[in-house]
């Protein structure tokens, strides 16, 4: 069992990696000083009600005395919504959750966002624990970023509402789908790129091994990643400066994924066709050598993840769709750009022509 601390100054918290979590969670619970006098909540989606995960946590939690409800969501980023949400703030409240209660996502990026932005709101904040169950979650379920979205934008509607703990059992993995490991992987690539090098080349000799669950790999990459994560988000919990190198690739990637339509295109997918865009307008922009962009689109190819933009999205409507991201200001255009690997720069105010001959570039053919 791995342990990385997440310390922000007003909050810490431990995200244990190891086998058999799920069916401890009762324990860790009792570590954290849970009351089990007040009923809790466990949110969930179908497709990991479907696999099997749902039963060890429930059976954990009796065991340890706790009494927890689930709601269970449609599986898919459309299921990050408000109604959704209000939905899931009136269960809460029949079964009498109260401010000692406390939110377990049971699941990937999406159950995560959404039952830690329930979290936040219900009661204006109880507390919660992300029992993440894919590779994506490796990223999503640290550093206390919560959401649900509008029909057109991703992550508009949240906060930032960190969990008592990230209880991450790397047995859920093996139920996962190829096309899902290389999506959370995509993640991992990108904290190589941004903070560690050494770890960036760790990966081009391990992807085989991870994305086949190796046992001896698939554990460090979670470890290295998750503890890059912490480091960030310890120095700048609400995206002050440092934390923003974190959004390397989701400027564009945010936008392909928004504009292709939910589910087309998965989130991992998407943030690896905006990690090769935004390599190669560091390049045109003079921030790193070509061959470091190439470095950059080899390593997304190893990992079997997409490069090129789907034919049919509108360039105006990409370029709209970025001057609407969260990090944008007054219409100008914000990308994390790369100087090597192992260090990028936050840029403002790109110029558009620019990132519209990126788009060109990088389009599928």
């Amino acid at each position: 069992m791995i342990r990385e601390r997440v310390d922000t100054g007003h909050t810490a918290y431990d995200i244990v990696i190891g086998t058999g979590l799920l069916a401890r969670t009762g324990e860790f619970l009792q570590e954290l000083n849970v009351k089990a006098s007040s009923r809790h909540l466990i949110i969930t989606d179908t497709n990991v009600q479907a696999s099997g995960h749902l039963a060890p946590v429930q059976a954990a939690l009796a065991a340890a005395g706790y009494r927890a409800e689930v709601f269970v969501i449609p599986a898919g980023e459309a299921s990050k919504r408000l109604a959704l949400a209000e939905e899931a703030f009136e269960f809460a409240y029949d079964q009498g959750l109260d401010r000692h209660s406390v939110i377990l996502a049971l699941g990937g990026g999406v159950v995560g966002d959404f039952a830690g932005f329930v979290a936040a709101a219900y009661m204006r904040g109880i507390d919660f624990v992300q029992l993440p169950t894919t590779m994506l979650a490796q990223d999503s379920a640290v550093g206390g970023k919560v959401a649900v979205n509008l029909s057109r934008a991703k992550n508009i509607i949240g906060a930032f509402h960190q969990p008592l703990a990230v209880l991450y059992d790397i047995e859920t993995l093996r139920t996962l789908p190829l096309r899902e490991r290389r999506g959370g992987y995509a993640e991992a690539i990108k904290h190589g790129i941004i903070r560690d090098a050494e770890f960036f080349a760790w990966m081009k000799a391990h992807t085989g091994a991870v994305l086949q669950n190796d046992e001896r790999a698939l554990p460090e990459l979670l470890a290295r990643s998750c503890r890059i994560k912490a480091q960030v988000v310890s120095a700048d919990e609400r995206e002050q400066g440092l934390r923003a190198i974190l959004n390397f690739g989701h400027t564009l990637g945010h936008a392909v994924e928004t504009l292709a339509g939910y589910g087309q295109l998965g989130h991992g997918e998407a943030v690896a066709i905006g990690m090769v865009a935004a390599a190669e307008l560091s390049v045109r922009l003079g921030y790193c050598a070509a061959e470091t962009a190439a470095e950059v689109e080899a390593m997304v190819e190893l990992a079997g993840l997409p490069t090129r933009i789907p034919p049919g999205l509108d360039t105006d409507e990409l370029i709209a769709s970025m001057q609407k991201d969260k990090k944008a200001t007054g219409g100008t255009l914000t990308f994390v750009l790369l100087r090597r690997i192992g260090e990028v720069v936050i840029v403002k105010d790109v110029p558009h022509e620019k990132v519209r001959h990126v788009i060109a570039a990088r389009r599928e053919r």
